[in-house]
């Protein structure tokens, strides 16, 4: 198994090092797997209807219909109708304005789905005013950074879907359990944002709000509140699917952005194109994947690395800092559905087999995901930002690195009280 083992990562990495698609590189490390160690098998014939039963699952329409609901939003201006109705209500905060990435951040998360999205979209505003008023440069990019990571943790996640079809879990369970992480996570990031910023000491410029002002930002952001509050209510008392909360979200997300005066045959076909590349990308990784999963599987592979692990006799707390620190080191390489897609069949029995729930460990993955967006070299978020303040990434490390750590302490904190997680699905 240990030549099996090595040759599989020395084919990926090949792959990858040559400039080759993840989901292609898959798909190349799978072919040559089973033409080397399974030569008899009909290898076309059982790819195509391997590809087919794993593409066209249900679930996985809500994948492209929340996406789609996302890229509308994106040409809808959003981040400026984020920043003119929070800002007046957050800048007397400890740390004044700077909330405004957590509480966007949050807000848009609930609606987008996407980490990267969220990130681009609340940064395109908040980054140019913050400077401007002279907030710590560090403490704006890393809070942006950190709190971006809000839009695979709370749902509707594009990266819950995945995980749902892949682990054969309820998808609408997952939204749930996604719910009460998600807003404490973001609570605790405006703590540390107002401690740093007390701590710190720095005079910023203050601007003066009037409750006229205030409620003025209310009707800014109105719509979207009405928007995030649908999804969740249909969310909590099982109103409708996950497609058809989807489909509903795309109809949403077409009268917000007709209310915003944003609606254009131009942005709707740059949504539908965008909706459509990050679509067949995420199709392609998911599809080479599977075919991945099925030919480890035949050659044995994720049996017998479980079995190795098993024989080190891990108590249950320290095979979830184990599988944390696996999945923050191999989050430095690869995006979140590649990690999500190609761990699963290993790491799923182990924890099952150590007594945790499959909807938990679901929302423990997605934060190891979401750690996966602010670590060097292959951090997503961190990109986005640097593509619009062209800081470099060391910087941008060094800003985020407080949210690295405190992300990592909230997934020990999910594994020690597991209840956070799984009291709401378990109410309904």
């Amino acid at each position: 198994m240990l030549e099996i083992g090595l040759l599989t990562l020395l084919l990926f990495a090949a792959f990858l090092l040559g400039s080759v698609w993840v989901g292609l590189s898959l798909f190349g490390v799978a072919f040559t797997l089973l033409a080397v160690f399974k030569p008899n098998l009909p290898l076309i014939a059982y790819t195509g209807k391997l590809l087919w039963s794993s593409l066209t699952a249900q679930e996985l329409l809500a994948l492209p219909l929340f996406i789609l609901m996302s890229d509308i939003l994106v040409t809808a201006r959003l981040g400026q109708s984020l920043f003119s109705g929070l800002a007046p209500w957050v800048t007397r905060l400890p740390g004044g304005l700077l909330h405004v990435n957590v509480a966007g951040s949050t807000l848009f998360a609930a609606v987008s789905g996407s980490s990267a999205a969220t990130t681009a979209i609340v940064g395109r505003v908040t980054l140019p005013e913050l400077e401007a008023r002279g907030y710590d440069r560090r403490l704006s990019v890393g809070s942006l950074a950190g709190s971006g990571t809000l839009g695979f943790l709370i749902p509707p996640s594009i990266i819950m879907i995945i995980y749902g079809v892949a682990a054969q879990q309820s998808i609408l369970e997952l939204f749930i359990a996604g719910i009460v992480p998600g807003i404490l996570l973001a609570t605790i990031f405006v703590s540390y944002i107002a401690v740093a910023h007390t701590v710190s000491g720095r005079q910023e410029e203050r601007a003066r709000y009037s409750w006229a002002d205030r409620w003025r930002g209310l009707r800014e952001i109105g719509p979207m509140v009405a928007l995030i509050g649908g999804i969740m209510g249909a969310l909590y008392f099982g109103l409708a699917s996950p497609t058809e909360l989807a489909a509903t979200g795309v109809l949403g997300a077409l009268i917000l952005s007709w209310v915003r005066g944003g609606l254009t045959f131009k942005g709707l076909a740059m949504a539908g194109r965008s909706a459509v590349a990050t679509s067949a990308m995420m199709g392609l990784i998911l599809a080479g994947a599977a075919l991945l999963n099925a030919a480890l599987g035949f050659l044995g592979l994720p049996k017998a690395i479980a079995g190795q692990i098993a024989l080190l006799e891990l108590s249950p707390m320290m095979l979830i800092i184990f599988l944390l620190a696996f999945y923050v080191l191999i989050g430095m390489f690869l995006d979140g559905t590649s990690i999500i897609v190609m761990t699963l069949p290993i790491t799923l029995p182990l924890v099952v087999a150590a007594g945790f729930d499959p909807v938990w460990f679901g929302i423990f993955i997605v934060i190891a995901v979401e750690i996966s967006q602010i670590t060097p070299p292959v951090g997503f978020n961190l990109f986005v930002i640097q593509s619009r303040t062209g800081l470099p990434m060391s910087f941008l490390f060094r800003a985020v690195f407080p949210f690295f750590l405190i992300m990592l302490g909230f997934a020990i904190l999910l594994a020690v009280f597991p209840q956070i997680v799984l009291w709401l699905p378990s109410s309904i």
